[in-house]
């Protein structure tokens, strides 16, 4: 059958849109080619522990400290860490108690509806190399247990980053949290922290030691810019950052589009400048997949771990300084990066957007955000380009024929570049059913996090500056420009 000249015509067209839109040209340095730059931290990707949870993962649980170890080889510095969360708010401080934490549950897979911990929970954290922002009770108001609290925690812990005081806030009136018995508001909310925040601050004696917010309904109500705009110059000076708690929810298809999570990131750029506006970090204190522990048919997916990637550079992108991924119940927990015995997938996205920023001072992102094609580079200290990283969210669950597409990068100086490919077998792919990931070749032990595998790269040849990668529907590929 012979396609009429005019539809002809309009394919070519859609074919050259195509081409073009999957062609990006890598800046020859920061600063140039019309992008955005974002100046990156140390260490951008973190984890978040549930409070009560924090000393199993850091005693009971083999694979949290490689985990975290195995980023810090790639990063040079340790990962940050936060501990809050929902029990952060159930939790009383007792500074006679010889226990990390003490609590009563029903069953190990329950969090505790009330639970106390003393100066051992505080030392166990400063065993820790990174930086650890610490979560404290606001929601019982008792002001002088909080205080007590960020005493020992400013004494006990040199590696103490923030205070959080208080965790998602605006569900504090459903919850029966006492400060929450009169009127609640964002507006009642706001003028209880500045209070708060102003009172501990003066107690420790710390500036710069509060990290406030963390709130979860999506902005601008709870928000950042909201809550900046109640400040005066004493509160200001205790704040050392803004925090905000995210997540996106949706099946895996939806989850991993990589036009849909710019969308969702997008929605924080009102708070994100209003932070910048006043000096200060905007970061995702407590972040993830689905909430509640995450859901069983999308959080401990392949898809997912491909959202975890590329949310985790997309916030970075968008100058959030930090982005805390959290961990809840051992055991129940359908999101969480690692456990006693298996490995999550999305450790797999994760660990492949460490490796993307990893020693890099600058971020950014050459695609438009507005199809299922991504494209970020990181450059060094120097502004040179250090490393692409090409993802292909197209949804691909394991049958039928599994599409591939074609990257290209132009303004390449090198006669050849070698990369490494993150894939699985499909979306679906979960290391507790068998299915594991692979990043170059390599995959995590259940139970250790230590890597199995012979590491592979990929080399591609340089032609009059350009290269072309193919990538499979949810696939990314890591290319290393130096």
């Amino acid at each position: 059958m012979m396609i009429p000249p005019a539809e002809l015509v309009a394919l070519i067209a859609v074919f050259a849109a195509t081409v073009s839109a999957l062609t990006f040209s890598v800046p020859s340095k920061v600063g140039t080619g019309g992008y955005s730059y974002a100046p990156l931290e140390e260490a951008p990707v973190g984890i978040s522990f549930e409070f009560f949870a924090f000393p199993s993962y850091f005693t009971n649980v083999t694979s949290t400290e490689q985990c975290l170890s195995n980023w810090k080889d790639l990063a040079g510095v340790w990962p940050p860490i936060r501990i809050g969360g929902t029990t952060q708010d159930r939790a009383s401080y007792n500074a006679s108690t010889s226990a990390y934490v003490v609590y009563t549950v029903a069953s190990p897979s329950d969090a505790p509806s009330t639970l106390t911990f003393g100066p051992k929970f505080m030392r166990l954290a400063n065993t820790y190399g990174g930086s650890v922002v610490l979560g404290l009770n606001r929601g019982k108001n008792h002001l002088s247990n909080t205080i007590d609290a960020a005493k020992a925690a400013v004494s006990e812990m040199s590696n103490l980053l923030a205070i959080e005081l208080g965790n998602e806030p605006e569900y504090w009136k459903s919850d029966g949290q006492p400060i929450a018995s009169g009127t609640w508001s964002p507006a009642t909310d706001a003028a209880s922290q500045n209070n708060w925040d102003t009172l501990v601050g003066n107690a420790v004696n710390r500036t710069n030691i509060i990290q406030a917010g963390n709130s979860n309904s999506l902005p601008p109500t709870w928000g950042a810019e909201e809550l900046i705009a109640t400040e005066n110059s004493t509160v200001k000076q205790y704040i050392q950052s803004y925090a905000h708690h995210n997540y996106p929810g949706g099946t895996i298809q939806s989850l991993m589009t990589h036009s849909t999570t710019v969308s969702n990131i997008h929605r924080f750029d009102a708070d994100i400048a209003a932070a910048l506006r006043v000096g200060k970090p905007y970061v995702f204190g407590e972040t993830n997949s689905v909430s509640g522990g995450g859901a069983a048919g999308v959080s401990p997916t392949f898809g997912a771990a491909l959202w975890t990637m590329d949310y985790a550079l997309r916030a970075t992108y968008s100058n959030m300084s930090r982005t805390y991924f959290h961990h809840g119940t051992v055991g129940n927990c359908q999101y969480c990066f690692w456990g006693r015995y298996s490995m999550g997938a999305p450790y797999y996205g994760a660990t492949a957007a460490v490796a993307l920023l990893a020693r890099a001072s600058y971020l950014t992102a050459l695609d438009t955000g507005k199809t299922n094609y991504a494209a970020y580079v990181t450059f060094d200290s120097a502004g040179t380009p250090l490393r692409v990283l090409l993802y292909n969210s197209d949804y691909y669950a394991g049958s039928g024929t599994r599409s591939s597409t074609p990257f290209t990068l132009t303004g390449l100086t090198m006669d050849s570049v070698k990369a490494k490919r993150l894939t699985a077998a499909s979306a679906l792919s979960r290391p507790d059913q068998g299915g594991n990931p692979s990043f170059g070749g390599q995959y995590f032990n259940n139970g250790t996090c230590t890597v199995g595998g012979t590491e592979m790269y990929e080399t591609t040849a340089v032609s009059g500056g350009q290269a072309t990668f193919m990538l499979k529907a949810t696939e990314a590929l890591l290319v290393y420009l130096q």
